[in-house]
Formats: structure tokens, C-alpha cells, sequence
């Protein structure tokens, strides 16, 4: 059985309809469901069971022999949260006991990391562990997982597979719960079709025009099907970027979010709120060289084709759900 834990949020429920897509199914769920929309993201998702994160290791316990694989994509995602305590106890120290579990019980683990861990990006964004004591994350999530990066590296113990995924820019159908967390793309599209325009911050660094700030956005499609070519070979260990290595503009994003509904570009750039500015990242590209060495994943959706796809197959239909 593989376990999943934040499988009912954004990326794990797609992680779980590429499982089933490849005829997985002998899946445990583990998660919190906080409102009343979250549970859609599994509605149309063949699982076996569901648990309770909070009860997960009473449950381990008592079935530790059942457990095959561990993907840990469970944590507080939130760039904004301020009770540190919180953010330690569910992105660090939970980690460290489902590592822990995973080297008594010799299973392989998989876990989710963040491009936030590159802070403002001043030493590049190059996944090299021998540069991870230069990274200084702006906010407490990057930094919760910069702490647990770098635990799992001076662990001598190790679980037989362990490969953490630094995440960058994901968008894509089932973000619909996270609220203002959600990505860039899913909230152009709401303010396109409730205003007929798109907010973009003003840039407050010379070098960079209002919406040329650049990421690396990522669809979410693309992300589980890397995280299903690293399950499949348990030979991949080590700490990945995955972004899809290609940084574009907001004025792009938008642009590409009024084609895809055949509406005239109306942009407006309004001020940054003042609680970000310092936390904020004008620049975000992946370097893929590692990760694309030890898996094969030669065409990544720009951002054209991945809000197509979004825009036309999800958000734009009655059931936006994947």
C-alpha cells in the first residue's frame, strides 16, 4: 500500500489521479479536510482508505508490514502563516517521523520540498547540496523545509529511496481550496471573468518593468508525472529542483489567460501589499540538469499550452476537477 499524505490537497489529488491513471489504487489517504471543498479534489479517486493525519502513527504502529511507499506531500503551504511553532510541528518535525518510519521499516520515501528554500535567489537556483548552507529563505515555510533538507542530509540512516522534490510555481486544476494561496493563473481567471481585467503587482526593482517579475510556473500534470518516474525506480535519490527550467512574465501569464477565453488583453498594476515586499521573488528558474539525468521528461507545458489545457479542460467547464 502507498501512502500519501496531503492527498486531498493540490498536488497529492493529482498525484492520486496519476496513480489510478496508471492502475494504482492501493493507496492510504492521509490529511485533514478544513472546508467544504476540499473532499472534491477526490471525489472521481480510487483509494483504499482514508486516515486522519493526526492519528497516522498510532495507525503505522499497529500496520507498519502494510506500508510500501511513503510520498510526502503533507504541510503547511501557507507563505504568509506567522505561528512558527505550527509550521515547525507540521512541515519538520512530522517529516522527521515519517522518515524515521521509513528507515526502521526500510521504505522508500519521497517528500516535498519548495523553491522557497532559494529565498530571494541571490545564490542561484541551482539544486547542489554543497551549496544548500548558503540558501536563506524569506519566510517560515522556506524555511521549515531548508531545516528538514538539511536534516535528511546528515542522517546516516537512510530509508532505502529517499528523493525530496523542490517545487516551484505549480498551477493547475484541484488548487481551488487554498484560497489565496492558489496560483497567479487560477486567480486571473476569476478576476477575468468577474472584472474583465488582471491585477499584477507593480515592480518595485528598476531592473524589472511592472509584470516582467519572471517564475518558473510548472503545471501541476507535469509534477506527478515526475513524481511517478521517481516512485518507479527506486535507484533516484537526492534533493531535485522541479520547475520545467523556463521562467516567463506575469504580462505573459496574463497575456496567455485572455487567449485561452478569446477575450482583449486588460491588465491593471496595482501596489504591492506591504507584508510581501520583502518576501518577495522577482526571479525564480529551476535548474533541471539533475533531475532530467536520472529521469526522462523531454517536453514540459509552457506556459501557453498549460493554461490552455487549465483554462480549457478545467476551470472553463461546470466540473473543474481533475
Amino acid at each position: 500500500m502507498i501512502l500519501v499524505t496531503g492527498a486531498a490537497g493540490f498536488i497529492g489529488s493529482v498525484l492520486i489521479w496519476k496513480l489510478n491513471e496508471k492502475g494504482v489504487n492501493n493507496i492510504l489517504i492521509a490529511d485533514k479536510f478544513h472546508n467544504e471543498f476540499k473532499w472534491k479534489n477526490l471525489n472521481k479517486r480510487s483509494f483504499l482508505d482514508i486516515i486522519d493525519r493526526d492519528d497516522l502513527f498510532e495507525w503505522l504502529e499497529k500496520n507498519n508490514k502494510s506500508i510500501t511507499n511513503v510520498i510526502h506531500l503533507g504541510a503547511c503551504t501557507n507563505t504568509m502563516e506567522t505561528d512558527v511553532d505550527y509550521i515547525l510541528r507540521t512541515n519538520y518535525q512530522y517529516s522527521k517521523k515519517l522518515y524515521a518510519f521509513c528507515c526502521k521499516n526500510k521504505t522508500p520515501f519521497i517528500y516535498a520540498s519548495s523553491a522557497a528554500t532559494y529565498g530571494a535567489g541571490e545564490k542561484g537556483y541551482e539544486d547542489d547540496i554543497e551549496l544548500i548552507d548558503e540558501l536563506h529563505p524569506l519566510n517560515p515555510y522556506g524555511w521549515s523545509k531548508q531545516l528538514f533538507d538539511k536534516w535528511v542530509l546528515n542522517q546516516k540512516e537512510k530509508p532505502p529511496q529517499v528523493a525530496g522534490l523542490k517545487f516551484f510555481n505549480v498551477y493547475g486544476p484541484n488548487e481551488y481550496h487554498k484560497g489565496e494561496m492558489a496560483s497567479v493563473i487560477y486567480h486571473a481567471f476569476k478576476q477575468v471573468r468577474s472584472e474583465g481585467k488582471i491585477n499584477l503587482f507593480k515592480s518595485y526593482k528598476k531592473e524589472y518593468r511592472d509584470g516582467e517579475q519572471i517564475r518558473d510556473f510548472i503545471y501541476v500534470k507535469d509534477v506527478v508525472e515526475c513524481i511517478f518516474k521517481i516512485y518507479e525506480d527506486r535507484s533516484i535519490n537526492g534533493i531535485f529542483n522541479l520547475g520545467c527550467g523556463n521562467a516567463q512574465s506575469f504580462n505573459e501569464l496574463a497575456a496567455n489567460v485572455f487567449n485561452a477565453l478569446s477575450l482583449k488583453k486588460k491588465i491593471k498594476y496595482i501596489p504591492m501589499p506591504k507584508s510581501l515586499k520583502n518576501q518577495y521573488q522577482y526571479f525564480t528558474e529551476a535548474k533541471m540538469d539533475k533531475l532530467l539525468s536520472v529521469i526522462k521528461h523531454e517536453h514540459f507545458y509552457d506556459l501557453e499550452k498549460g493554461i490552455n489545457d487549465y483554462v480549457g479542460n478545467y476551470l472553463n467547464t461546470p466540473d473543474p476537477y481533475i
